[in-house]
């Protein structure tokens, strides 16, 4: 168990990923570049069994925005997809209605 104090501290960001390419060397990653708002960033995610490139494009996704960046495979990583875990590989969360990039969820 965390407490709120410590779940507060993880900021979780609405983002639009404006493109998305195939890591060279690996069938598990993607890069995908998202837009938050005031930023843009890198992100590298475990999700290429389960999404192509071209279908990710122009979709909003959420992401934990205050991670430390982290290299994988010689990219660097800006913050983390959220997803959750089924037979079939991962499922990206998505919100049910457009929002602006970079909102906060709460």
């Amino acid at each position: 168990m965390i407490t709120i104090d410590n779940f507060k501290k993880i900021e979780l960001k609405v983002v639009k990923v404006i493109s998305v390419e195939r890591v060279e060397g690996s069938d598990k990653l993607l890069k995908l570049e998202v837009d938050l708002g005031d930023e843009k960033r890198q992100i590298v995610s475990g999700i290429a069994k389960s999404y192509n490139p071209e279908d990710l494009v122009g979709k909003e996704i959420i992401i934990v925005a205050n991670l430390e960046p982290r290299s994988l495979m010689g990219l660097e990583s800006q913050g983390m997809v959220l997803a959750a875990g089924s037979e079939a590989g991962p499922v990206l969360l998505i919100p049910e209605k457009e929002v602006a990039p970079g909102t906060k969820i709460s």
